[in-house]
């Protein structure tokens, strides 16, 4: 086989643990102003470990029957993007796809640049890379052509997996050119020509199947939990089951006496901030995954629950309640809202209270990892969104250079943020350290495992106050959020949300208000809060769309027209001017607040729905909208609520504008799973603590949306394909502008108002 551009396996980049969040600048915190003056701004792509690599010797190999092998170096979990950016590059290469061979890359940061799958980032960041790693080999194919014939490079083009040179009529494919092409230089970035739009196959066509679709179907796909390796054993994990505990007395007499148990292993107690720390307590080793879970149940553990034991969701809620009614930090301040709001008068004020519950990833592949150790080397295989963290991880664990750490990366069946945090990798390796030289071990958890010692999205309280003045105009706005912050997953006893978590949703509204205030209560974390998909927008846009909902109807106005009025007309905002300087990690220049983008996506969605129409009895429109990860969606749901208060969702229509549409067969699809998440999250799923404790264990308690409650009409509308400007994300934006949406239109159905998730069923019949 002759290769162009032959993919080397080697050379690992040591990440840090620290670098690893959502996409909240390098680490996830807020800087100081001095440190942020101390150095240029960074922005996107750069401000994440690794940055990105467009070199095709990365990237990009051809075999001499012309077979082209295309990495894909982020991980798969339900989004294409296995899919998306290796088609970006086969249509910039001129590579014809149904001869496209697409692997997936190891951990490599070094190679391939970030690899960290969060964030809604992988379309944003590698768009351009990967057009110029296509650009690249295609005109380095075009050069090795024209160097064997002997012509000018100008007379020559690289057209459907072969070159051809017009004035002779002669043709090489891409195999025969493979060998020569790989002895060239790698063009200059200055000097690639990048496709015209007019030119695309492939990009922005929506006509290339998933690569995985049809394995997936036919159950023939590799997960993590479908991995098996010779003279594997197999362990499972008995977790403290309150954050910070850990086991005061342990006899594992019994365990080891169940049959196939072959040995108990202490996982180290959690120490200061959690982090991507294991929780510690006790593994079961065994010889098939039965055992090892019978040995589990057979242990006797006495717990020290620490000092998290006191947890209780209905009490910590009226901490939440009284932080939301008192002042907290400010996160934004225009104008003098305070003063507004005491001078108005009874009448003009208006004020409402939301509650979001901590929510569970509940992917449908729990957390799996299976580590073998050999030679001072180890070997990983998992399902994670971040494969570098899990590099990291193991090599610290075990005091390995993170380049004698190999992972390979497996599909994964679900994430949603809660794969890209590798302690259940971490705790593999601290098995398989603890055997024989050579053996893997594959360390599973269970659905219960995964939903009583999940990194829970945050539960929050939302305060909002505004007083509107006799022409329906709202003059002050203040929102005051009470919700534990994902800082403290890094900094112990963190308190208060930070910048990048207010900048979802809260800050960077761009409302014609005069007088704004945006606050934050600093409220303690007792369990580990990590980020999940669209992260502090869920909580934060619940709360100000229904209460613009709310508004409204007090100004006896169509909630349509009121916000595309309280929006105004199409303007450009600076985000640093609404407080935001976080602005998801990218250039405010590049990625100014567009309001006439936000006007689009309302008007497709409602436009859509047919709002305005007229409904049967106990039917109503519900309309919400969401500016995240640089994107701007636009939700309308219609409910139909029965006598007995049972809530049918009866269509939903999603709008999304996220700049150029690569693949738009996949952002249909991310916008229908959105829709039945958030439903979700809207009408059944919550995680409740007492005495510390998870109350949840499996799908029978923690309830996602079921087939027969799923809307029968999900009609999704792709607005602005505009390769004009920068791709902003769309894995997370569908989800935030869906409970509200259906609050709202329970409300048009019922007279009845929904403050607080999961809303189940009404109490109050249809009216």
């Amino acid at each position: 086989m002759n290769a162009l551009f032959p993919v080397s396996r080697r050379g690992f980049l040591q990440g840090g643990l620290a670098a690893l969040t959502l996409a909240v600048g390098a680490d996830g915190l807020v800087r100081s102003a001095s440190a942020a003056e101390a150095k240029p701004a960074k922005h996107g792509a750069d401000t994440m470990p690794g940055g990105t690599v467009d070199n095709p010797l990365a990237f990009v190999s051809i075999a001499s029957d012309g077979t082209v092998t295309i990495v894909a170096h982020r991980a798969e979990m339900g989004t294409g993007v296995r899919t998306s950016l290796p088609m970006v590059v086969a249509d910039e290469m001129e590579a014809v796809w149904e001869r496209v061979r697409i692997v997936q890359a190891e951990a490599n940061e070094a190679r391939y640049g970030n690899q960290n799958v969060d964030g809604s980032r992988s379309v944003r960041h590698f768009l351009l890379p990967m057009r110029r790693v296509g650009a690249a080999a295609r005109q380095m194919l075009e050069a090795a052509a024209a160097a064997h014939w002997s012509v000018p490079v100008a007379e020559v083009r690289a057209v459907q997996h072969a070159v051809l040179h017009a004035p002779s009529g002669r043709r090489l494919g891409y195999g025969e050119l493979a060998a020569a092409a790989a002895r060239l230089p790698v063009p200059a970035a200055d000097t690639l020509r990048l496709k015209a739009r007019a030119e695309f196959r492939y990009i922005g066509k929506g006509q290339v199947r998933a690569t995985d679709l049809e394995a997936i179907g036919q159950g023939q796909a590799s997960y993590g939990m479908d991995l098996r390796l010779p003279g594997m054993v197999y362990a499972v994990v008995a977790r403290p089951p309150v954050l910070g505990g850990k086991p005061r007395r342990v006899d594992s007499s019994k365990a080891l006496a169940v049959p196939g148990v072959l040995q108990v292993v202490e996982i180290p107690a959690l120490a200061g901030a959690p982090g991507f720390q294991p929780l510690g307590g006790v593994a079961v080793v065994a010889r098939n995954t039965w055992s090892a879970l019978q040995g589990r149940a057979a242990l006797e553990i006495e717990w020290d629950d620490g000092p998290n034991a006191d947890y209780d969701s209905a009490a910590y809620r009226q901490t939440l309640q009284a932080a939301a009614r008192a002042p907290g930090k400010t996160m934004r301040n225009a104008g003098d809202a305070a003063r507004i709001w005491s001078e108005a008068p009874e009448s003009a004020r208006f004020a409402a209270e939301y509650h979001v519950p901590h929510l569970a990833h509940a992917s449908m592949e729990p957390p799996v990892a299976t580590v073998r150790l050999q030679g001072g080397r180890a070997e990983v295989w998992t399902s994670v969104q971040n494969p570098a963290a899990a590099q990291s991880a193991v090599a610290a664990r075990l005091q390995l250079k993170p380049e004698h750490v190999k992972v390979h990366v497996l599909l994964l069946g679900g994430g949603f943020g809660r794969k890209s945090k590798p302690d259940f990798v971490d705790e593999a390796a601290i098995v398989a350290q603890a055997l024989p030289a050579g053996t893997p071990v594959k360390l599973v958890w269970t659905r219960e495992d995964d939903l009583q010692h999940d990194y829970l999205h945050t539960v929050s309280v939302e305060r909002l106050e505004a007083v509107m003045d006799d022409k329906a105009q709202v003059q002050s706005w203040l929102h005051r959020s009470a919700a534990p912050t994902i800082a403290s997953l890094f900094s112990a006893g963190a308190k208060g949300q930070q910048l990048f978590e207010s900048a979802m949703s809260a800050i960077n509204m761009p409302y014609r208000i005069p007088h704004v205030r945006v606050e934050t209560a600093e409220v303690a974390a007792h369990t580990r809060i990590g980020w999940f998909r669209s992260v502090a927008n869920i909580p934060h846009a619940f709360a100000a769309q229904c209460f613009i909902a709310e508004l409204a109807h007090r100004a006896g106005r169509d909630h349509r027209q009121f916000a595309l009025e309280l929006i105004g007309p199409a303007r450009s905002i600076d985000p640093t001017t609404l407080g935001d300087s976080w602005n998801y990690s990218e250039s405010p220049t590049l990625y100014p607040y567009d309001t006439g983008r936000l006007r689009g996506v309302i008007e497709a969605a409602c436009q859509g729905a047919g709002w305005g129409r007229s409904l049967p009895p106990g039917h109503g429109l519900g309309l919400a909208f969401c500016y995240s990860f640089l994107s701007y969606t636009a939700t309308v749901v219609e409910v139909a609520v029965d006598a007995q208060g049972e809530i049918k969702v009866v269509a939903v229509d999603m709008a999304i504008d996220c700049g150029p549409q690569i693949n738009p067969e996949r952002i249909r699809a991310q916008l229908e799973g959105g829709a039945i998440m958030g439903l979700s999250l809207a009408l059944s799923s919550e995680i409740t603590f007492a005495q510390g404790r998870v109350q949840q264990s499996n799908f029978h308690d923690y309830e996602v949306l079921r087939h027969a409650a799923a809307p029968r009409v999900l009609r999704t509308h792709l607005v602005n394909d505009n390769h004009a400007l920068p791709p902003g994300g769309v894995g997370e934006p569908p989800v935030p502008p869906v409970a509200p949406a259906l609050c709202n239109a329970i409300f048009a159905a019922t007279g009845e108002r929904v403050r607080s998730l999961p809303v189940r069923r009404l109490e109050r019949p249809a009216r």
